[in-house]
């Protein structure tokens, strides 16, 4: 080999090995940038997390070591399983509701011109950036028996009063109606912005061969929108199950503990009970739920990237 020819290998290896220790040591930059994050993900979600479990284990006194006893004594009582129900029908219906809502509002968002579309985007995420407990204590003087808004409307077309908070179904549907009122918007921005990325080719091209309005719908919008459909139904569902504010204010539960869902019942059992490591079983709970709704959703969207690709 000439004396040219190695120095252009000894050249082109000293680059590469520069080229690897820079990426070291860039990776080694956002490692630490990333350190406080991780820091405060570690402090607020990690370490309460494994207490929590910790406590589960305890008795009452959280002076002796019971094992799973806590979660045998829950699963033997019928409130817990009321509790079990009503959180699924809570989260379950309210999801769909949002979503559904969310899809429509999105559509008709999508065909405003621009310069009117900021203002009624403006408007319909009020729901969604006021507080849930401020929001929900005005929708709680709506329902209220004595001076609810609705009712007066109601009696004024010659329709019954409802009891909203008074009996379980409607105490149930009252739950429903403010979750979806104060969560549709979140579904209603996240369409809205998967909607304007899907490429007005594909709808010209649809029309060419001459789909109906709903097989474009079906055909082009859906297959271009399941990945983001799925994520916001994953976090929503997330969010719907661990909802405390809604029902805490609403109807603490009641009546007789049949709009109780997983929070509210462990904050009931744990803190106002004072049994803290039963209601820490209770919280944990939801965990295995949304663990196996959560595998199944980010398997079926990580399967159709791998095809798209």
């Amino acid at each position: 080999m000439s004396a040219s020819g190695a120095a252009m290998t000894a050249g082109r290896t000293e680059g590469v090995t520069s080229l690897q220790r820079f990426t070291r040591r860039r990776s080694t930059i956002a490692f630490l940038m990333t350190l406080p994050l991780i820091a405060v993900i570690g402090g607020l979600v990690v370490y309460p997390a494994g207490y929590a479990m910790y406590l589960s284990t305890l008795n009452r006194r959280m002076t002796e070591f019971i094992g799973l006893e806590q979660f045998a004594i829950l699963l033997d009582t019928d409130t817990f399983w009321m509790v079990i129900a009503q959180s699924c029908i809570f989260a379950i219906s309210a999801v769909f509701l949002k979503a559904a809502i969310g899809f429509w509002l999105a559509h008709m968002l999508h065909d405003i011109p621009a310069k009117g579309q900021r203002k009624w985007r403006g408007m319909l995420l009020v729901p969604w950036v006021i507080p849930p407990a401020l929001s929900t204590l005005g929708w709680w003087w709506m329902f209220d028996p004595s001076y609810s808004s609705i009712n007066y409307l109601l009696n004024v077309f010659a329709v019954p009063s409802v009891p909203w908070l008074g009996e379980p179904w409607w105490a149930r549907t009252s739950v429903i109606i403010v979750n979806v009122w104060y969560g549709a918007p979140f579904f209603m921005i996240m369409y809205l912005a998967a909607l304007k990325s899907v490429p007005e080719q594909l709808y010209e091209a649809a029309a060419i061969d001459g789909a109906t309005g709903f097989q474009r719908l079906r055909y082009v919008t859906l297959p271009m929108m399941r990945n983001i459909i799925s994520i916001t139904i994953l976090f929503s569902l997330i969010v719907t199950f661990a909802n405390y504010d809604i029902v805490r204010v609403l109807t603490n539960g009641g009546p007789r503990d049949l709009t109780h869902v997983f929070a509210t019942y462990a904050f009931q059992v744990g803190i106002l009970s004072g049994n803290v490591p039963r209601g820490a079983a209770v919280s944990l709970f939801m965990f295995p739920l949304l663990a196996i709704f959560a595998y199944f959703v980010l398997r079926g969207v990580t399967r159709r990237n791998k095809e798209e690709s």
